[in-house]
């Protein structure tokens, strides 16, 4: 139950609440569901089959076989492990392929190759925050070992062509990795359909706890383990495996699995509810990022005169961002919106509102309303 004293929610793309059903699946595995996973008495069986179970059930989400599925302790080590274990795999191949817009959990694996003598180009964007194709094209070549791009940005929204990579990629023989930590459980993601290889998902995005998520492997790829151990996960990812949380990650699939559309549907109809209502409040509101191809909960909106993170200070009744959590760091331009071809001073006026499974029309009603305000009490101040 919501307690009305909080501010409203409008942080998903950060983290998300964990759901009442995901929270009853973990208990057991929290309570008297004990052991260990490895073992081979009634008590890890009973564990082992959970795992399985959330296998399946990520695996159904992603249109893909259950034994392709890994699980990891969350989105940034999935990509880790999809980026530096392909490198690792592919000595031959020297060189990657990604975009500008990525976030820190790809940059960062791709900047500490390209430290370890990797070649990295870095495609550019359009001005609605899309991944130019023929950028992608013109950048991959032979020596091409991994195209990595993700599949919906944190920031804006925007959706990315993936198939259509896939395809130049597989071409000149490179893999192909997307971080879909945004996408999973917001939009229809087949991985077989978007040619993809490897596909990392984070379970604090789509209402499972923090510190889980698991990493999609197509069947045959090429890669090898970065943590030295035993055979946990088929020796990809040694470990003992957290059960409680690998089992609400699996109820959380199920539950995106079959109600995404329905949802989907629903947060589209409050975001653009947002947008026009602030619109209406604000003259010269502007939208960051593609105004259809993005995800269904994402509003990304640049206010005139005046700076998100002042907005959101003088909104207390908002809990939003100016930008993904994982970049926030001061007043500063976020590079995602600059990237986009956005002038720095006009940039900073950008604020992230991202919605959830809990949001209401009320609270959309009293988001729009509150943020026109402040906005209007802060752009006087500054005429003033």
């Amino acid at each position: 139950m919501k307690n009305k004293d909080r501010p409203i929610y409008l942080d998903h793309n950060a983290s998300t609440p964990i759901l009442p059903a995901v929270l009853q699946a973990m208990l057991p595995y929290l309570q008297e569901n004990f052991g260990n996973p490895s073992s081979a008495h009634p008590y890890g069986k009973t564990l082992r089959k959970a795992i399985e179970r959330a296998r399946e059930q990520v695996a159904q989400l992603i249109s893909c076989s259950p034994d392709e599925v890994y699980f990891t302790s969350g989105g940034t080590e999935a990509n880790n492990l999809a980026i530096r274990g392909v490198a690792k795999a592919r000595p031959e191949r020297r060189h990657l392929v990604t975009s500008v817009i990525e976030h820190p959990a790809t940059s960062g694996p791709c900047n500490y190759l390209e430290q370890s003598g990797y070649r990295v180009s870095r495609v550019a964007v359009d001005g609605r925050g899309q991944v130019l194709p023929e950028a992608i094209s013109q950048a991959l070549c032979q020596d091409t070992a991994l195209l990595t791009v993700m599949h919906a940005n944190s920031e804006t929204g925007t959706l990315q062509a993936i198939a259509e990579f896939s395809d130049m990629a597989h071409r000149v023989g490179a893999l192909v990795h997307s971080d879909a930590a945004q996408s999973c459980g917001k939009v229809k993601l087949q991985v077989e359909h978007e040619g993809i290889d490897l596909l990392s998902i984070a379970g604090h995005k789509l209402y499972a706890p923090q510190g889980v998520g698991a990493l999609f492997v197509r069947r045959g790829t090429p890669i090898e383990a970065l943590i030295i151990g035993a055979g946990h996960e088929c020796g990809l990812r040694p470990g003992t495996e957290n059960v409680a949380a690998i089992a609400g990650l699996g109820k959380a699939c199920e539950i995106a699995h079959f109600s995404q559309q329905e949802e989907g549907l629903r947060l589209v109809q409050l975001r653009d509810r947002l947008f026009s209502r602030i619109q209406e409040q604000v003259p010269g509101l502007a939208l960051n990022g593609h105004p259809s191809q993005r995800l269904p909960n994402t509003l990304n909106l640049r206010f005139p005169g005046v700076s998100g993170t002042a907005l959101l200070a003088a909104c207390p009744e908002i809990a939003a961002s100016t930008g993904s959590a994982c970049h926030e760091a001061g007043e500063s331009a976020s590079a995602i919106i600059l990237a986009m071809g956005i002038a720095p001073q006009d940039a900073l006026g950008s604020v992230r509102l991202t919605l959830g499974r809990g949001n209401t029309s009320d609270e959309i009603e009293r988001t729009a309303d509150a943020l026109a305000q402040a906005w209007s009490q802060l752009v006087c101040r500054t005429v003033n």
